[in-house]
């Protein structure tokens, strides 16, 4: 069974240990040194309160193991950008393709719908088909690349720009509610 709930201080490990691989041999990130425990911890904290965290469990939302992570956070400092947000999102390797990215993916664009947030950006190093999969069912759609803008594991590497419309946008527009009024939105 596989569940899905908003991320606390003590998932932070099991998040860093998901993501620690990805730093270390792939290109999907571009940070060099895997972050531990508690730069995860200060990483959720940023968020305050406004940014949604979640995990996806394996044996149901409560008792099971973290085996993957999304979340979304500021797409740009500036004010007027504080209707969109920029998301990603981790699955265990041992997790890969049984499911549980989609759910938790469809969760994070539901919970940010319920927000008001107006729009998602995901950004893909590129090529990387299930990512861009993952993003397309969702309702993420392709808008552009950067050419060759990061460099690690000894080559250039393009990012694409995907985004999803998650609200109509309106004039003026609502202020999105945060993450900690609104909860885990799932459907």
């Amino acid at each position: 069974m596989i569940g899905i709930r908003a991320a606390t201080p003590e998932d932070a490990a099991a998040i860093a240990a998901i993501y620690a691989p990805h730093v270390l041999t792939g290109t999907v990130t571009f940070e060099i040194e895997p972050p531990d425990t508690r730069a995860m911890r200060t990483r959720m904290a940023a968020s305050e309160g406004l940014y949604p965290w979640l995990v996806v469990t394996s044996g149901g939302p409560e008792d099971g193991g973290v085996i993957g992570y999304a979340y979304a956070t500021r797409f740009r400092e500036r004010p007027a950008y504080r209707f969109a947000v920029e998301t990603s999102i981790y699955i265990a390797d041992v997790a890969q393709r049984q499911g549980a990215g989609r759910l938790l993916y469809e969760a994070l664009v539901d919970t940010l719908r319920a927000q008001g947030f107006v729009h998602a950006v995901g950004s893909i190093a590129l090529p990387n088909d299930a990512s861009i999969g993952l993003h397309e069912a969702v309702g993420f759609r392709r808008t552009g690349v950067y050419r060759e803008v990061g460099y690690k594991n000894g080559q250039w590497i393009d990012v694409g720009l995907w985004q999803c419309e998650l609200n109509e946008p309106s004039v003026p527009p609502v202020e999105p509610r945060r993450f900690s009024d609104v909860g885990v939105v799932r459907g």
